[in-house]
């Protein structure tokens, strides 16, 4: 649905949320309902409506962190089950689509994938297409260094070049940029820089290291779609405040912007997230730019108003593919009057399967070793 012979030669932007990961790592919904509301709560909604309450908001975030921070620090790539091979697949299928676009572009063949995700699924297929040697091309996820990589705004301006032997030609190699404005779990503060480090023992013992509190009925009530947030007793929630303080101590170390208006309290951290959101605002407004936004619902106000801005740039066009025909409308009315977005939607579902059969096509070699 998207031709592809029609933005080959934009300035390319993706925008991947986490709608892209369902059936690997958990996303932030719950099934608990929205009180007087048929609408479920996502982790963002609920901790907006209790964040006066410090007990709920410590029960809300210890859930945080066991049920999405966890398991994108634990991921491991080298043991997952068919099922959750599939979502890999689909995530280098993607990759592919973006590959076949950039070597039919001249020039410096360049795009930018933005990612809500703090997970590394991105890095792990491109490391595991690139490991394949059936594909050549730069995941630049903005590290420099050697024993220790730290990340470099300024380094997702750097382009890569293969040489002759005797400097008589040169080829530019495909470069798809990779930022993270919510931050990685594979990032740590290293004094004033941002080391990043894919080693999986190190995430996961950092995980392990926020000592979370869950209420087993609270945990319960999450879960529940026959409950709404007036079920929701802070009477029957309390947590010790030593414990709670602890919590929160160990918490706001890890490097992921929180599923609330109140985002990062560490500098080091959100200096980056807004450099993130500066080059995104800066891509967006160049002339001739492509944003194709896929598993993002734009609950996210910042990235929300910050999007709406640059459709002011009359050479944008914005792809935004909708999961369903509900969200669809929840989103034509967020970008009411702006002519230069088109919404997407297939027949049923437009999970990542259908993005990369239907709307956004290439065909890719397995390197998944699934098969």
């Amino acid at each position: 649905m998207i031709n592809r012979n029609d933005i080959y030669d934009k300035n390319l932007n993706f925008l991947i949320g986490s709608g892209a990961s369902v059936g690997l790592l958990p996303t932030l919904e719950l099934k608990i309902r929205k009180s007087g509301s048929s609408s479920s709560h996502t982790l963002e909604t609920l901790a907006t409506q209790f964040e006066s309450d410090k007990d709920i908001m410590c029960l809300i975030f210890s859930y945080y962190v066991e049920n999405v921070i966890a398991p994108a620090a634990k991921f491991d790539i080298s043991s997952l089950s068919n099922s959750q091979k599939d979502v890999l697949r689909n995530y280098i299928r993607f990759l592919e689509a973006i590959l076949t676009l950039l070597n039919k572009k001249g020039g410096a063949p360049r795009a930018n994938i933005f990612t809500t995700n703090y997970d590394g699924l991105i890095a792990h297929c491109a490391e595991h297409m690139i490991r394949s040697g059936k594909y050549d091309f730069i995941l630049n996820d903005g590290s420099v260094g050697f024993v220790k990589k730290t990340l470099q705004a300024r380094a997702f301006n750097r382009y890569t070049k293969d040489q002759g032997t005797f400097d008589r030609h040169e080829i530019s190699v495909p470069q798809i940029n990779l930022l993270q404005p919510h931050g990685s779990v594979y990032w740590y503060k290293d004094g004033e820089n941002i080391e990043v480090s894919y080693d999986l023992k190190r995430s996961s013992a950092r995980a392990d290291n926020v000592p979370s509190w869950m209420d087993t009925d609270f945990e319960t009530l999450l879960g529940d779609g026959s409950k709404d947030d007036s079920d929701i007793n802070p009477i029957d929630f309390v947590v010790d405040e030593e414990v709670r303080d602890d919590f929160w101590r160990n918490y706001q170390a890890l490097p992921v912007v929180n599923p609330t208006k109140w985002k990062f309290h560490e500098t080091v951290f959100e200096e980056h997230y807004y450099q993130s959101l500066r080059a995104l605002s800066y891509e967006l407004e160049r002339p001739n730019s492509v944003f194709i936004v896929f598993g993002f619902s734009f609950a996210d106000e910042h990235i929300l108003n910050l999007v709406k801005r640059s459709l002011s740039n009359p050479t944008l066009k914005v792809f935004v593919c909708c999961y369903s025909d509900g969200l669809k409308a929840t989103l034509e009315e967020k970008f009411r009057g702006f002519d230069n977005v088109e919404f997407i939607r297939t027949d049923g579902a437009l999970d990542f399967d259908t993005f990369n059969s239907e709307v956004f096509v290439a065909s890719a070699p397995d390197v998944t070793g699934a098969s």
